[in-house]
């Protein structure tokens, strides 16, 4: 159960909302989840589906690199909303189950390709202390460029924030959806 009332139909706003509530459903089909809550500031649950549509349609990240980061997120933050909404996703886009499962519990990348632990790294790294070592920074911007650097970095930086917005409000999964241990 959510601290806090979701706003997850028109219904639930007044008249004045629903140009809000329209661009939402617009790009996303529904108002849930971290939405559910940020609508309660008028303006900014648009402002942020906007900034996590750029990072999701307008990247230059595959799919799989994309979702392989937002799972890191996910377990670092441990937001098993976050988990259970891209973990399908992460499958569906080639994301092998032995590195979902590395990732879910914090465990050894020893049988990942070197530019998945890599991304892992970066991302475990920037969730964890806010920054990230040199080698790994130089061997990810030297095979992919800065561009798409920035674009991972920006999605790390989106999904933290989705994280924080799930965590404070214990905005929790659906009944029977994966969540992460512990």
């Amino acid at each position: 159960m959510s601290r806090i009332e979701l706003i997850t139909d028109r219904t639930d706003v007044g008249p004045e909302r629903q140009e809000e509530v329209d661009a939402i459903l617009a790009t996303l089909g529904h108002l849930s989840g971290p939405f559910a809550v940020l609508m309660h500031c008028p303006g900014l649950a648009e402002k942020v589906m906007a900034a996590g549509a750029h990072v999701r349609l307008h990247s230059t990240l595959e799919r799989w690199q994309r979702e392989l980061a937002i799972l890191v997120v996910a377990a670092g933050r441990h937001s098993d909303f976050e988990w259970a909404s891209h973990v399908g996703p992460a499958r569906e886009a080639g994301v092998a189950e032995t590195l979902i499962d590395a990732v879910r519990r914090g465990g050894d990348l020893a049988g990942a390709a070197e530019d998945e632990a890599d991304l892992v790294t970066y991302v475990r790294q920037l969730v964890a202390v806010n920054h990230v070592d040199r080698p790994v920074y130089d061997r990810l911007v030297t095979r992919h460029g800065e561009r798409w650097l920035v674009e991972l970095t920006a999605t790390v930086g989106q999904y933290q924030y989705i994280a924080c917005v799930l965590g404070a409000f214990e905005v929790q999964p659906g009944p029977g959806r994966e969540r992460i241990p512990g």
